[in-house]
């Protein structure tokens, strides 16, 4: 028998991330992901007199693929998934992962060489059809969790299918702010930065792109970022895990970088010069997730956090940045990792995790539940 939660998730992802209406085309791209649940979407858009379309895949198939990609092969890949991208209105992802790290032995320049030609197919993706992306729980996230599987599943639907309504609603006094807001100053230990966000908006996620969600980000001009900041959080980016990540900025671009694996991070931030640059700046604060797991769609929500992305920037909160590169790595400010304090135009407006103007403390996590 099919487990209930799964349909429950998929009217989600159909009738509310999505809002598939009657004749849209809808690719359902499956990866490493049971078919009971792939059968539920395919039932979910259905419904609603929608054409679904499946795509399979599997992390260790296309681990295989990547390893001695070339320029005809990735050129080919692009020309076929932008003609298919073309068709569908809607794009539901759901990416399951046995091991997190399949693809940390892709040499770094076989891996830049595919994302950068791949990369009209995710701009058409992002920018032109309503679409969300979610993990699968897996046991090897479970374990990332410090979590046993049963319980990280019970998680894992608690926080999936949670009241995204009222988050979007808690959401919007944050959204004005930042789009009226110009300076803004982080700080916390080892962090000390500044940069303007004037006259770009701010970006409510509360379950339309991402699930789970629970952010409004925005995006730095691009030559205004100075200063310094140290992540506090591990993060899995092609593959490979990097701890202790410490960038530098001058006049917006990133002048210095170290980690765990400080090679392979200068590899990844040289793939083209938008890489050294910042797409997006972002608040998250799902109440539900506390702790990193190095899965950065549940990390880059976590309650008391922000993440500063090199990289690609959105379309709908454009700086003018374009890289094949977008690194969302996660800073929690919460008193259990350190604290840390965001100033908005000189105004103090979260200080250890928790936001501090009336209008915005319906975000907060005894609130949000």
């Amino acid at each position: 028998m099919t487990d209930p939660r799964y349909q429950k998730l998929a009217e989600l992802l159909v009738g509310y991330s999505t809002a598939v209406k009657a004749g849209e085309n809808v690719q359902l791209h499956m990866i490493d992901v049971p078919d009971e649940f792939t059968v539920e979407l395919i039932r979910s858009v259905r419904k609603r007199k929608a054409t679904p379309y499946v795509q399979l895949s599997h992390g260790r198939v296309m681990r295989e693929i990547l390893r001695d990609t070339d320029e005809a092969h990735a050129k080919l890949s692009r020309d076929i998934e932008l003609a298919k991208m073309k068709k569908f209105q809607a794009y539901i992802a759901i990416r399951g992962a046995f091991n997190a790290n399949e693809s940390a032995d892709v040499p770094s320049d076989k891996m830049a060489l595919y994302s950068k030609t791949l990369r009209p197919v995710l701009n058409h993706r992002v920018n032109k059809t309503k679409w969300v992306v979610l993990r699968w729980p897996t046991p090897s996230m479970a374990q990332a969790a410090n979590m046993s599987t049963e319980a990280f599943e019970d998680f894992y639907f608690d926080v999936c299918t949670m009241d995204y309504a009222k988050m979007k609603k808690a959401s919007g006094p944050l959204q004005k702010l930042m789009t009226k807001t110009d300076k803004v100053h982080i700080k916390s230990p080892g962090t000390d930065l500044t940069f303007s966000i004037k006259g770009l908006p701010g970006v409510i996620c509360s379950g339309d792109r991402n699930v789970p969600d629970g952010e409004v980000f925005s995006c730095p001009i691009k030559d205004s970022v100075n200063g310094v900041i140290q992540y506090n959080t591990p993060t899995l980016y092609s593959g490979t895990r990097f701890e202790n990540v410490r960038l530098e900025f001058k006049n917006g671009k990133i002048v210095k970088a170290t980690s765990s694996d400080t090679k392979r991070l200068n590899e990844i931030l040289d793939t083209d010069p938008g890489a050294r640059y910042i797409g997006e700046f972002s608040l998250g604060f799902n109440p539900y997730i506390k702790t990193p797991m190095t899965d950065i769609l549940f990390d880059e929500k976590i309650a008391g956090s922000m993440h500063f992305t090199p990289g690609q920037a959105y379309e709908v909160c454009d700086n003018g940045n374009r890289s094949a590169v977008h690194w969302d790595m996660v800073l929690i400010q919460r008193p259990d990792y350190g604290g840390g304090e965001i100033w908005f135009d000189d105004q103090l407006i979260r200080k250890n995790g928790k936001f501090l103007p009336k209008a915005l403390q319906p975000l907060n996590p005894e609130n949000l539940k």
